[in-house]
Parts: structure tokens; C-alpha cells; sequence
């Protein structure tokens, strides 16, 4: 009988263990170093290192978004491009999927998440900044309920 349970037991942390260690995320502490240094790194790092380090964001945005996928691994979000363009260097990589948006006014950062993981970066000026957080409230105003996520219970 304790052979048994201690199999289970075993599987069990299998099971629970093996989803973080194959991520292929660093550490959660290892997150806020980088997040601290600067070091963005594409496909390293969680919107809560960005929260727990520098506070909630100026702007948060989610949204349906088609990405341009780059060889070195960024996604560049199709609305970061002039309409018809492409990004320099882009050959046929796709993308698509809910993308999280953290905007800092204050450190002049535009933050793009898919699926949990930072996948595209930018600085820029915070009247930059502002100007894309103003243009999703107003985008805001337009959506329908179907778009729009539901409401808290």
C-alpha cells in the first residue's frame, strides 16, 4: 500500500512540476533581475515581473492581434506598422492570438504580451505613450458586448 501512494505521490509532482520546468521560462526571481537590469528578454519574461518591479502600468490593453513573427523570436504587433507594411527583415512568420498590453508612461515603455510571455518591446516617449493609451480608450468606447470581457460576478 505505501509503494503505491508513493508512486502516486511521485506522479503527482510529476505532473506539476514538469509544465513549469519544460517552459522554458526562467525563474520568477531570475524575471525581476532582468526586468531590474533592463534586460528585456523576448520569450523570458511574465507581465507580473513587469508589475511586481515597476508598479501597475499608465495603460493595460488587451486585445485580438495579428503579429509579424521575426527570425530572433520577436513578434512585431501588426498595429505597430504603417497600414500595408511589413517590418524590415520579415519574411513569412504569423501570428496570431489575445495579446496583453502594458503601457508605462513613466520608463517610456510599450510592452506586448501572447500566451502569458513578452514578445515585443519598445521605447518610447511618454506623450508616445499617452497617445496609444488614449487611442485604446477611445477604441474602448466602440466595442460591442460581444468584444468587450465579461463582467465580475
Amino acid at each position: 500500500m505505501k509503494l503505491c501512494r508513493l508512486a502516486g505521490t511521485g506522479w503527482l509532482l510529476l505532473v506539476a512540476i514538469l509544465p513549469v520546468a519544460c517552459s522554458g521560462l526562467p525563474p520568477f526571481d531570475q524575471q525581476k533581475r532582468l526586468v531590474q537590469q533592463g534586460d528585456f528578454q523576448i520569450r523570458q519574461l511574465t507581465p507580473r515581473a513587469f508589475v511586481e518591479i515597476w508598479g501597475e502600468p499608465t495603460y493595460i490593453h488587451q486585445q485580438f492581434t495579428h503579429f509579424f513573427g521575426m527570425k530572433d523570436g520577436r513578434l512585431i504587433p501588426q498595429a505597430r506598422m504603417a497600414l500595408g507594411e511589413s517590418p524590415q527583415g520579415w519574411e513569412t512568420g504569423l501570428a496570431a492570438g489575445d495579446a496583453l498590453f502594458l503601457a508605462y508612461a513613466d520608463r517610456g515603455h510599450y510592452l506586448v504580451f501572447l500566451d502569458n510571455v513578452l514578445v515585443y518591446q519598445e521605447a518610447m516617449t511618454s506623450e508616445k505613450v499617452h497617445a496609444i493609451g488614449k487611442s485604446w480608450k477611445h477604441e474602448s468606447q466602440f466595442k460591442t458586448r460581444l468584444e468587450s470581457p465579461p463582467a465580475s460576478q
